[in-house]
């Protein structure tokens, strides 16, 4: 097996903007650019980032029974997902875990799905192993994926096309850019009003120089992408969730579908359906992801052992970074349940020395979604 990393379509463009490449889920991608991590994350709040994401999965589901196949993986609605929309969702396992999370759109024809770049394989390989023989799963290799994420970032993408600005948060079409069909959808992970957007790998370059003619648009590494997803309480997974973390356990019940829930039309016959739905009913878990904010400067960072005022080890950090638009530490952690509400104080060990973090409800910063 080669230990060689892939690149993105836009690979070469990032060489030449002079972006400091780093090996990242198997590819060879731009962690900043010469703005830095922070300046990169406060454009991206007060205009327009552009970021490559060509390195996710993009993935088809063809057939009449796709959405009743997929349904069956996930604790989503997908049945009555409208054309044109988009939802986010997440593959469970036996044991309740989260096995990875994704966005699903329904293009009528077609289900498109975006999956995380790191478990792209094994996620092929779990719908492989269930789909019905009815039900195709084409495997897109041709397209780049961009995101334009911000304020801006909506009058940035009209002038290419003015379709967008008829768009609201979780809508999805194929609109023309650049002369060639893209899918859009007005969504991000930045927290920030923005969109996505799959481009043939060969328009690729066309697109992102479009878009970077203008003022307002600045090149964004994975570094501020990280702080900005953070502050916005948004997950990453293979960090705030995992394999052996259930929904209930992460606080994503809000992507539990109301139909899928134990009074609801369709309810349960996902993997792992018994255990999660036991779990909400009785809200019998050990752990729950929390949000902390430091009180001093210094940042806490993944993997920090929490503690409370008697010195019991109750937690661990699993996402944590300084929040530029917060102006203060910000950090996800799993913790004990007695150690879940607003306002308790817990001791993260930083280098020997037990720094008092306040638990607070996230997001950190506002989400800006456009809803109209």
């Amino acid at each position: 097996m080669s230990d060689q990393l892939l690149v993105t379509p836009l690979h070469a463009m990032h060489i030449e903007m002079g972006a400091k490449m780093v090996p990242f889920a198997g590819y060879d991608m731009p962690v900043q650019y010469a703005l830095g991590v922070k300046k990169e994350h406060l454009h991206c709040r007060q205009e327009a980032g552009l970021f490559d994401v060509s390195h996710m999965g993009q993935l088809r589901l063809k057939g009449a029974n796709a959405a009743a196949a997929l349904e069956a993986l996930v604790p989503v609605d997908i049945i009555d997902l409208p054309n044109g929309k988009q939802r986010y969702a997440f593959f469970t396992n036996e044991q309740g875990g989260i096995s990875d999370d994704l966005m699903v759109t329904n293009f009528g024809d077609h289900l498109f799905i975006v999956v995380n770049a790191a478990c792209k394989t094994q996620d092929i390989a779990h719908l492989q192993a269930h789909l019905p023989a009815d039900v195709e799963l084409e495997i897109i290799e041709d397209r780049a994926l961009l995101a334009i994420q911000g304020p801006k970032s909506v009058e940035v993408l009209a002038k290419l096309n003015p379709a967008v600005t008829n768009m609201v948060f979780m809508d999805a079409e194929k609109i023309e850019l650049v002369g060639v069909e893209c899918y859009v959808s007005r969504s991000g992970y930045t927290g920030e009003d923005g969109f996505e957007i799959s481009v043939p790998a060969t328009y690729a370059n066309e697109l992102a120089t479009a878009l970077l003619a203008n003022d307002e648009v600045e090149w964004i590494g994975l570094g501020a992408r990280d702080s900005l997803r953070l502050e916005c309480g948004l997950c990453l997974y293979g960090h705030d969730l995992d394999d052996t973390t259930t929904p209930v356990e992460a606080n994503l019940l809000w992507g539990i579908s109301k139909a899928r829930r134990a009074d609801g039309i369709r309810a349960g016959g996902f993997i792992g359906s018994d255990l999660i739905l036991e779990q909400i009913a009785t809200k019998n878990v050990t752990r729950k992801r929390i949000g902390l904010v430091g009180q001093s400067k210094a940042p806490v960072r993944e993997d920090t052992k929490l503690f409370d005022a008697n010195d019991n080890e109750i937690g661990i950090v699993t996402s944590g970074t300084f929040g530029p638009s917060k102006g203060m530490p910000v950090a996800m952690a799993y913790v004990a349940s007695d150690f879940t509400a607003i306002g308790t104080e817990i001791y993260a060990e930083v280098r020997g020395k037990k720094l008092p973090m306040t638990v607070e409800k996230m997001p950190f910063v506002a989400q800006s979604y456009y809803r109209g």
